[in-house]
């Protein structure tokens, strides 16, 4: 249980950066990798996007959503 559950988290941290790497490389996202990297990561940006500050162009929620997700998890393991 607790390997699956690491490994869910590493592939939703892989995720997150992937999608911070092709906002650069593919600006528009209307690529096939693009779209599976925002339906994985959105569920979970957009309701701390709400709660930050508008920075303008810099989106600091994925930096956030890992720090909050991983520390999440690292109590959770404690706890098990």
């Amino acid at each position: 249980m607790i390997e699956i559950l690491r490994l869910i988290v590493w592939a939703f941290n892989l995720a997150l950066i992937g999608r911070v790497v092709m906002s650069f490389v593919s600006p528009r996202g209307n690529d096939p990798i693009s779209n599976l990297f925002y339906q994985i990561t959105e569920p979970v940006l957009g309701p701390i996007r709400r709660f930050l500050p508008n920075t303008g162009m810099i989106d600091l929620s994925p930096m956030v959503a890992l720090i909050v997700v991983n520390l999440i998890v690292d109590r959770l393991l404690r706890v098990l």
